[in-house]
């Protein structure tokens, strides 16, 4: 499980080029808080570019994936900031989707070509991503995460972190290569703005019209409707921002007439993908069921078992005074030095893949979230919304896991409303059954503090009472959290 706090850094400066200096509803955005040099960002998005593209099937048709490239490239003239050496290539997927890394590496689903009516719907959905690499959202969110040693980090410990090793390097043995992914590919409602708003601009200065980026997400809306498994993966990974497409349309009014360009090829390229028979789905991919010859992901296959939970109990305070619950006195407790979050964990909880990625197998977590990054989500059936987006969340990293049918419970939690509900699946690494029981505590300034239950399904009733006494024993202090 990876999981995601919030955390203030070091800021960043973003240079706007001339191109973009035109009509605008509002200031150009700028990067938020980073750890990460230019060249380090660029080192690690090189990284997970190589590790995505031994899980991906990517296609070989260079004809589809030249075209795409040629959109890119007329968008990179007008990107703001460090001029990123952008390159796209072509996911044989069908959902609808695409997504970016740091440093410029972008990667489509040929759904979503063979989705679009128009090039410039492509070409916006394109420069939205680019702009996330222009205001280097992966690497804001991976710091923010870092700072505080969030979910795994907390592991830190166990994976031997040294301080003479790189930052990249402590980076990727906190989160896991599969953790790091879904903090580059997981923004709040307030980056997405961020990323229209750069998008339009930059497709306004290349010559497209942004009024096609809102057409895209009209399409998607649509597409919701009616079939909803086909763009899951993109409101997962992009919540919308209110209004967007009125957003849009604003920004383009305000920005001016473009004559409205066209490259060529995408009628070609549609025909050319219609032509290679259907495409799996991520999901399909992610259990494996990539077409034959193209590259898996590494996965340990073996039963874990640990002890029974203690009859004795532990007592942890939090080091800030945020909470304290108690815990088996056979579980370990692993915090980072200055975060919110921490993992309880029996020996043996905790293992690794082939590929080196930490997966807890028997766990606790307990971590703050902050509700789409925006104090707006506040009143707003904030402790639903914030549910359903921790659920989306994990499910993105961890695709095999489904929510049990009418397993969400509302309850009391310390005097406070919270909810529970349960997610379940066949784990990747274990090849068994895996349940996951979440909830998510109401704090007094809309923020909710959340904990994972995690444990094979052969054992959850096992572990189900230890859970329960954890969790009834939470006391939170809710003025401290954000003293």
């Amino acid at each position: 499980m990876r999981t995601h706090a919030r955390a203030a850094a070091i800021a960043a400066a973003l240079t706007v080029v001339p191109a973009l200096a035109s009509a605008q509803t509002s200031e150009m955005p700028k990067p938020g808080f980073n750890l990460f040099s230019i060249e380090q960002e660029m080192q690690l998005g090189q990284q997970a570019a190589r590790d995505a593209e031994r899980q991906l099937p990517l296609l070989s048709d260079r004809s589809v994936s030249d075209y795409a490239n040629r959109i890119v490239q007329e968008l990179a003239r007008t990107a703001p900031g460090h001029r990123y050496p952008y390159q796209i290539k072509v996911v044989n997927a069908s959902d609808i989707n695409a997504f970016a890394l740091p440093g410029g590496y972008m990667y489509v689903n040929r759904g979503l070509i063979q989705a679009v009516r128009t090039e410039g719907e492509l070409a916006g959905v394109l420069a939205h991503e680019m702009a996330h690499v222009a205001l280097r959202h992966g690497t804001h969110q991976v710091s923010k995460a870092y700072a505080t040693q969030a979910g795994l980090g907390v592991l830190g410990g166990l994976l031997g972190i040294g301080n003479g090793r790189s930052l990249g390097d402590q980076v990727l043995n906190v989160f896991g290569q599969v953790g790091l992914m879904a903090l580059f590919n997981k923004f709040s409602r307030d980056a997405e703005y961020q990323a229209d708003l750069v998008g339009a601009r930059m497709m306004h200065a290349a010559g497209w019209s942004p009024n096609d980026m809102s057409s895209f997400f009209d399409l998607l809306q649509s597409q919701r409707s009616r079939n909803p498994g086909a763009v899951e993966s993109f409101f997962a990974s992009h919540p919308p921002p209110a209004d967007r497409s009125t957003r849009i349309r604003r920004e383009t009014q305000a920005l001016g007439a473009v004559p409205g360009r066209t490259l060529g090829g995408l009628n070609a390229a549609q025909q050319e993908l219609r032509g290679l028979g259907p495409a799996p789905t991520m999901e399909q991919i992610a259990r494996g069921q990539a077409p034959s010859g193209q590259p898996r992901p590494p996965t340990y296959r073996g039963r874990v078992s640990v002890e029974r939970p203690s009859t004795r109990y532990r007592t942890f305070d939090h080091a800030r005074g945020y909470f304290s619950l108690n815990y088996p006195d056979n579980w370990r407790v692993y915090q980072g030095n200055d975060g919110f979050a921490v993992t309880l964990a029996p020996d043996g909880g905790a293992v690794q893949d082939a590929g080196g990625n930490t997966s807890l197998i028997y766990a606790v977590i307990v971590n703050h979230y902050d509700p789409f990054d925006s104090a707006s989500a506040r009143g707003r059936n904030t402790l639903e919304a914030a549910t359903n987006d921790i659920v989306a969340q994990v499910r993105s990293s961890n695709p095999h896991l489904r929510l049990v049918r009418n397993s969400q419970r509302r309850q009391n939690l310390d005097g406070a409303p919270a909810l529970s509900v349960v997610l379940a699946g066949r784990s990747p690494v274990t090849g068994e059954e895996e349940r996951v029981t979440a909830f998510t505590r109401e704090l007094e300034d809309g923020h909710v503090l959340y904990a994972l239950f995690i444990a094979p399904g052969r054992d959850y009733n096992v572990f189900s009472p230890a859970f329960q006494r954890i969790v009834g024993s939470l006391r939170v202090n809710d003025r401290s959290v954000h003293r």
